[in-house]
């Protein structure tokens, strides 16, 4: 039985959060695995005009307030999902790695350029 979608009810900016790092981790120009299963990142984006890209996906500008605002990065912290070193980097624990968001088609759509 696959993992239920968002166990630890968190609110619908957390999540796209979280999304957001996820796949940030999964591209190596801007994550850096550790032996101890977590992954750091220094090289978030930052948003300007409607959209951006991470890798080859597109994310709407909309969907990432969450990168700029501590108090999410504070709630994501008290979940250990990450450890925060808002505004500049942050480390995704294993849990936060394999944390089943259930939106993560709905944050990052394909690239058409």
């Amino acid at each position: 039985m696959p993992p239920r979608a968002n166990p630890l009810k968190l609110n619908p900016l957390q999540l796209k959060t979280l999304v957001l790092f996820q796949e940030l981790a999964r591209h190596p120009e801007t994550s850096t695995r550790m032996d101890s299963g977590e992954v750091f990142l220094s090289a978030l984006p930052h948003p300007h005009g409607n959209h951006f890209h991470v890798g080859r996906k597109v994310v709407m500008s909309k969907d990432a307030s969450g990168l700029a605002n501590g108090a999410v990065w504070v709630a994501l912290e008290r979940k250990g999902l990450i450890r925060a070193s808002f505004p500049m980097a942050v480390t995704l624990t294993p849990a936060g790695l394999d944390y089943e968001t259930g939106i993560t088609d709905q944050i990052l759509h394909g690239s058409d350029h």
